[in-house]
């Protein structure tokens, strides 16, 4: 084209309000911490590359599709963690079995092609072989630098999207002390860093994650992983913890079944060491998992309503310290068969939270006791900084006044309210009430009309015994066993409150409560142990259960 014609031509776009492209330029590097911000939210692809079995889908997922992660990509994640079992895919000279490596950088490509950062790790070695690394330092160092050279060297070019982490959950079993922990982590994070940097390519300024000891954000870990940083001095890294929160309430065990001060506290005081010890700093920092240890038995080990509390909370802390979070998820929240979530509430709580904060309360379920006068009833509302509206019964709005009433951050749903909804004959919920806030969630109250349980005496095995029990619309919180002594019984001798789903469980269609070989296991043989059964209501419940051999008899209190 002609410089006059260019002019021309330039002139009539001008004129029209628009623009010729101005010379190409290389985009501008973008930072450490503008790739954590834009991988947020992330999701895990758990219990599947990293299963230690022959196959993908030897712990129970089924094999990924490219359809699987549009799926999730759909679902409003950007990122997503690739966690990669490599040992048992490794021979006698440590080559990673060639297929093996193909079928991860198949899965690999295809995030890419469906827009997501990836972070691709070393995974269960952690704790199958790496951990021996005080005893075996040469011979673990070797293998884990044979795993990263070829897995580097086949990424070398690929996208700059794809990131690594050295290793998960590190951790060293026989080691004299956290300072030898920190040195052995430290030597692996650097070499790491060195063979990756080592290859050039794409991996010389590949984005490179590294772990605190046990990916955990205790004061020490994190002061360790500040040191190793500095160290290293590469502008290109991005610090990792993990995520399950308070342990008690995370699993229900010790009468931590409550997402109280405790746990909150636990919590708060986690974001802030990560801000105080590494954000502030201007290191990022990747959430690589959270979620609740419970869940990895059942996802209603923690009743619902504190566990979306917890959830509302760490969503609000997260995006307000610029911490990216993703999801463990190792196949009990997002069905990968249907491709659909299995608690649609809670997942809305959890996405909601990347964007604002909800509305909670001191509980999602309001007991109203059939046996008794129906009364008005007050809970504590949480506004979280939002504004509470209205409530809502289905399609209907209720009127303040003759139906609630709100002072501060007490409601008062009132008792010709209670005694219209639970006039249906029977147990149960009787109906979901949607308290209504400015922004955020809704936040489900399910009325419950229900009596005190009862149990019923029984002889079992220490295989298979269960409590009869009617529980009349209510629910079990906990459960606590002492001997005549006042010492504790059972699993975790430390508390009189056994582990929900370990030691105990309610199974409400078959009306029973079923105790565990794993409780028997570590019950006195011959000495009553007395049980008291904890209800969302407030009802407790006593029994006595005594063991002779394997032989369970159980009676009244």
């Amino acid at each position: 084209m002609s410089r006059l014609l260019s002019r021309l031509l330039a002139l009539v776009l001008i004129t029209a309000g628009l623009a010729l492209p101005g010379p190409a330029q290389a985009a501008p590097a973008r930072s450490a911490a503008a790739i954590t911000r834009a991988m947020q939210p992330g999701w895990n692809l758990g219990n599947t590359l990293d299963a230690t079995g022959d196959d993908e889908t030897s712990w129970g997922n089924p094999r990924v599709t490219r359809e699987l992660l549009r799926n999730i990509r759909a679902q409003g994640f950007r990122s997503i963690r690739i966690p990669v079992t490599w040992g048992q895919h490794q021979d006698a000279a440590h080559t990673i079995d060639p297929a093996y490596l193909a079928r991860v950088r198949e899965v690999v490509d295809w995030a890419l092609d469906e827009g997501f950062y990836v972070l691709l790790n070393i995974h269960h070695d952690s704790w199958q072989w790496i951990n021996t690394m005080p005893a075996d330092h040469d011979a673990v160092l070797t293998r884990y630098e044979a795993i990263w050279t070829q897995v580097v060297t086949a990424f070398r070019d690929t996208s700059s999207r794809l990131l690594l982490e050295s290793v998960n959950e590190p951790q060293f079993a026989g080691s004299s002390g956290d300072a030898e922990n920190y040195a052995l982590l430290a030597e692996l994070n650097a070499s790491f860093h060195r063979i990756v940097r080592g290859t050039g390519g794409g991996n010389g300024k590949r984005f490179l994650v590294l772990p605190t000891l046990h990916t955990n954000a205790d004061q020490g870990r994190l002061d360790a992983l500040t040191a190793e940083f500095a160290a290293l001095d590469d502008p290109n890294l991005i610090a990792t913890v993990h995520y399950y929160g308070y342990w008690p309430f995370s699993v229900n065990v010790a009468g931590g079944y409550r997402f109280d001060e405790t746990a909150r506290a636990e919590m708060l005081g986690t974001f802030q060491r990560l801000t105080d010890s590494l954000i502030s700093k201007g290191i990022p920092v990747i959430l690589g998992e959270y979620g609740l240890l419970g869940f990895d038995r059942h996802t209603g080990t923690i009743e619902q309503g504190e566990k979306l509390k917890f959830f509302e909370l760490f969503g609000h802390l997260a995006r307000t310290a610029g911490v990216t979070t993703m999801l463990w998820d190792n196949g009990q929240h997002f069905d990968r068969t249907a491709g659909n979530w299995r608690d649609a509430e809670l997942f809305a709580h959890i996405s909601t939270s990347w964007r604002t904060r909800s509305g909670t309360a001191e509980s999602d379920l309001l007991f109203v006791r059939r046996s008794a006068p129906v009364t008005a009833r007050t809970i504590t509302i949480n506004p979280n900084g939002t504004g509470f509206t209205h409530v809502r019964l289905g399609d209907t709005t209720l009127r303040r006044g003759p139906d609630y009433q709100v002072s501060g951050d007490r409601l008062t749903l009132s008792a010709g309210l209670l005694q219209k909804l639970t006039t249906i004959a029977g147990y149960g919920v009787k109906a979901s009430l949607s308290l209504r806030f400015s922004c955020g969630v809704p936040w489900r109250l399910d009325v419950i009309s229900s009596d005190r349980p009862v149990v019923q005496p029984s002889t079992g095995t220490t295989d298979t015994f269960t409590v009869p029990t009617t529980f009349n619309g209510d629910r079990l919180a906990t459960m606590t066993a002492t001997y005549a002594d006042g010492s504790f019984a059972g699993p975790h001798n430390w508390t009189a409150y056994k582990e929900f789903d370990r030691a105990f469980s309610p199974d409400y269609p078959a009306g029973a409560i079923k105790l565990t070989p794993e409780f028997f296991a570590e019950v006195t043989d011959g000495a009553p142990v007395t049980l008291t059964f904890v209800f969302w209501s407030g009802e407790t419940v006593g029994y006595q259960v005594t063991r002779t051999g394997t032989t369970v008899t159980g009676v009244l209190l």
